[in-house]
């Protein structure tokens, strides 16, 4: 269609730079894997299933890849800043892209306030104490302005940081393995699965809801599918290889932390790794409370870029306002979407109701899963987008949204009951979007540009 007279110019919609290697794009989706959840995860699994944590974190590792298999599909079919937004629009319509989107943006903009939160919190407290407003308004400032300044130097920050997480996952690691060879570990807590109050299964499933958080953040890495020089080679092999990277690492540490410390001590802990630094001894608490400050600190650079990128992506598609869609002539990187989702987040990490919100991310980021991979299973119709794209086998986008309803029926109620009320607003925004698209000529779509 010919685009309405009020759209941006096509300066404003240039396309993103492709600057990211296999290289680079495994470090971004690594990072954002491992995150902040990995230091306080731990204990919630132990409490969930027992001391057999690497069971837990293994089959949430196998659920993860059945829906990373669909990602890997759709983002070499159709390298779009959009993500999920942009698949779930060409599969069911604008009214269903927005709701998708619409839920990812959510859940990220929330993260990104909780982990502003994180950062002026307690492990910041072991080296100073400051406002936690005005450390978190001044922490997502200089965020936003790393992110804004391009990708490429965004995701070379992201490289050390990742660096240092894994180091610090590494470390844990080792001193897990000292604590229990100089006796003072148990290996037979490796086997013991179920709780008081739930058998080997039951507990295995709990612990695998849980442990299933700490791989989220795959999906944020097909929002910069456009800015990599070759998605069809590179995304793939980054992608799967940063997840079972981190379902090592994840299993190592449950494994060793599970024997070196007594499951209670970890369940009741909210700083679990802290415990296994304080029984090997001789290492100083605050170096992992620096190593969890970069930790999160990477965790809400990483999802800032997802956010921004998907809020481009959704504005260039028309599902959002097209300033949005706006870049920096030099840097081309989506500066309006970088601010206005950077405040967003500013917004709630200063209101104190993030703690009202923060148990829905899961929720909407199933819902946000099972659509992708019904789409996965839908646009293998659309023959325009060639064949020289990754393809997972049928049954894995099946499995995947089969896993998603599975993981949804053991969200608590309280959960479902908040999700809902932002599943029904999006829902109604959603419905307010067909009805103007219908009355609206949409803007045309730049083609997909493959190297």
């Amino acid at each position: 269609m010919t685009p309405p007279p009020t759209s941006p110019a096509p300066a404003t919609q240039a396309p993103l730079r492709k600057v990211l290697t296999t290289r680079l794009l495994y470090f971004f989706i690594l990072g954002d894997v491992l995150g902040a959840g990995v230091y306080v995860l731990i204990g919630q699994v132990a409490a969930a299933s027992g001391g057999a944590v690497w069971v837990p974190l293994t089959v949430a590792l196998l659920l993860a890849l059945l829906t990373a298999a669909s990602y890997a599909e759709l983002a070499t079919k159709y390298p779009r800043a959009g993500g999920a937004s942009h698949y779930a629009t060409r599969a069911f319509g604008p009214a269903v892209g927005f709701f998708t989107g619409y839920c990812m943006l959510a859940a990220g903009i929330v993260s990104v306030a909780a982990l502003a939160r994180g950062f002026a919190g307690d492990y910041l407290r072991a080296f100073v104490s400051l406002p936690l407003v005005l450390v978190a308004v001044a922490f997502l400032a200089l965020l936003a302005l790393l992110n804004a300044r391009g990708i490429r130097e965004s995701t070379r920050a992201n490289t050390l940081a990742t660096l240092v997480e894994a180091s610090g996952l590494l470390i844990i690691v080792g001193l897990g393995v000292w604590i229990t060879l100089r006796g003072d570990g148990d290996v037979g807590r490796l086997t013991q699965l179920g709780t008081t109050a739930e058998g080997p299964l039951a507990a295995v499933l709990s612990g695998a809801v849980l442990a299933y958080y700490s791989f989220v953040g795959f999906e944020t890495s097909v929002n910069v599918a456009e800015e990599t020089r070759d998605p069809g080679r590179s995304y793939p092999r980054a992608l799967f290889g940063a997840l079972l990277t981190a379902g090592a690492l994840y299993a190592a540490v449950g494994a060793t932390a599970s024997a070196a410390v007594p499951t209670g001590t970890l369940a009741a802990s909210d700083g679990p790794l802290l415990e296994i630094v304080r029984a090997a001894g001789h290492v100083p608490v605050q170096v992992f409370a620096l190593i969890a400050l970069v930790a999160v600190a990477n965790g809400a650079l990483l999802t800032g870029i997802m956010t921004s990128r998907l809020a481009y992506g959704m504005s260039r598609e028309g599902l959002l306002p097209g300033f949005l869609a706006r870049v920096l002539p030099g840097r081309r990187t989506p500066w309006a979407a970088i601010a206005v989702t950077t405040a967003l987040s500013a917004l709630l990490a200063t209101s104190g109701g993030i703690d009202v919100l923060a148990g829905t991310l899961v929720l909407l980021l199933l819902v946000v899963f099972f659509v992708v991979n019904l789409a996965v299973l839908v646009l293998r119709r659309d023959d325009a987008a060639g064949t020289g794209h990754f393809r997972t086998p049928t049954v894995v986008p099946v499995l995947g949204a089969l896993s998603c309803v599975a993981l949804a029926t053991q969200v608590e109620a309280p959960v479902w009951w908040r999700g809902l009320v932002v599943l029904a607003i999006g829902a109604l925004l959603g419905a307010f979007t067909l009805l103007r698209r219908r009355h609206t000529p949409t803007p045309a779509e730049p083609p997909t540009t493959r190297v």
